[in-house]
């Protein structure tokens, strides 16, 4: 792991001095990183990949790094141990670039408690690059219930730096047309031997799905797609199929694949993907019990490498297509929700997946969760329906991610 110091020391200050100064700091530094020394007149020679600190070595410069403030990297991280006055110039030059919109830390203090912060840091910033530039694809329309899911184009790239792209469904249709029966027969055939049972959908369904999955990777493929979210329903006039399954390999594929053209929702799934890698599961949520912070989760389509075992059903509102019933692992898992136009608010939780239920009148794939918290955010103050669930405790994690990028928790 680099790390790049920015090191800003007044002009009264030799080099040998600045790095005899603060020699145990840099000493411990460079027993975890490989430690590049950047003079701040050079720090245009760095790129936005370079995860970069500044360290601030002396007094008086507070000056020098006004003079730089537009390369500085943001959020400004500064370093400071407290020689030769450079703690009390990281104080006034923090408070600077808070006054103009910018965020800034001062790490100062145990030399273990820095580090660790370092490594928390560096992953923060290594998720942020990992986000930038990447494109998701809006195959559709959002669907016309989702009031309350809309994205600001324009807003969510200035701020994460994804890029919404929309895809009409003509598209789809054109290439679902071209795919006969027979290219994908093995596929369906080698699906359904790893199914645990086969229930009301047919084999013809199976190769309807199997087609419109094979389209839409194709149109991923020739846009460069890194995520997309389909408008499920639409598809079934023309296709007399379901995104489901095309939704359920994709996830298994890496290419984070949400329903219903939800704006939001995919972007959760993509941020936690970069995350934690981890994939996740876009769900309704169904049933909420405000006495015993119960939730139930439901939807038709999870990706199938999250589960332990699968049952391919068809799809509960439209009865047709295929949908997947996951039976999933109980234990610890995460909750969590991106929200606002400009995707600036969340919601995060925990809980413990406790039972794979199976409802009648619910979507196929259903999961209690018994949550940490109170239930009653999803009866109070929701950010809309769709919410994301991932295996495993990673509520420090999204939420120093999160609080990093200025977002709002909402509880």
């Amino acid at each position: 792991m680099v790390i790049n110091l920015i090191t800003f020391a007044s002009l009264l200050h030799k080099q040998v001095s600045v790095r005899s100064s603060h020699e145990i700091i840099l000493n411990e530094l460079e027993k975890y990183f490989t430690v590049n020394f950047i003079d701040y007149q050079d720090i245009n020679k760095l790129s936005p990949d370079d995860f970069s600190i500044l360290f601030i070595a002396t007094g008086g410069v507070e000056r020098l790094v006004i003079q730089h403030f537009e390369a500085l990297p943001r959020p400004a991280i500064i370093l400071a141990d407290g020689m030769q006055n450079s703690l009390a110039a990281a104080l006034e030059i923090s408070s600077w670039l808070r006054s103009r919109g910018m965020k800034s830390e001062i790490l100062h203090g145990e030399l273990s408690e820095i580090i660790k912060r370092i490594f928390v840091l560096h992953s923060n910033f290594m998720a942020q690059r990992g986000l930038y530039g990447m494109r998701i694809g809006v195959i559709g329309t959002p669907s016309s219930w989702l009031i309350a899911s809309n994205v600001d184009y324009l807003l969510a790239k200035r701020r994460w730096g994804v890029e919404y792209t929309d895809i009409a469904l003509e598209r789809v249709y054109e290439y679902y047309n071209q795919i006969t029966d027979d290219e994908v027969g093995e596929a369906c055939a080698g699906l359904a031997g790893k199914a645990l049972a086969c229930r009301e959908a047919s084999p013809e369904d199976m190769i309807k799905a199997m087609r419109l999955y094979r389209a839409i990777r194709k149109i991923v493929d020739e846009d460069r797609l890194s995520a997309l979210t389909l408008s499920c329903f639409r598809l079934i006039e023309q296709t007399g199929t379901t995104g489901c399954l095309a939704l359920s390999l994709l996830n298994d594929e890496g290419i984070i694949a949400g329903c219903e053209g939800d704006l939001q929702s995919v972007f959760t799934m993509l941020a936690a993907k970069v995350l934690t890698g981890k994939p996740a599961f876009m769900a309704n949520p169904s049933m909420i019990n405000a006495r015993t912070n119960e939730i139930i989760l439901a939807h038709c389509t999870i990706g199938i490498a999250q589960t332990e075992q699968f049952i391919i059903r068809n799809h509960f509102e439209t009865e047709s297509g295929i949908g997947i019933q996951g039976i999933l692992p109980t234990g610890d898992v995460t909750i969590v929700k991106c929200g606002g136009e400009c995707l600036d608010e969340y919601y995060l939780g925990t809980g413990t997946l406790t039972e794979n239920t199976n409802y009648i009148n619910m979507c196929r794939t259903q999961v209690r969760i018994k949550m940490n918290a109170p239930a009653e955010y999803f009866l109070r103050n929701p950010l809309g329906n769709h919410h994301i669930m991932l295996h495993g405790n990673y509520e420090l994690m999204l939420d120093e991610f999160l609080q990093s990028n200025g977002c709002k928790r909402i509880e």
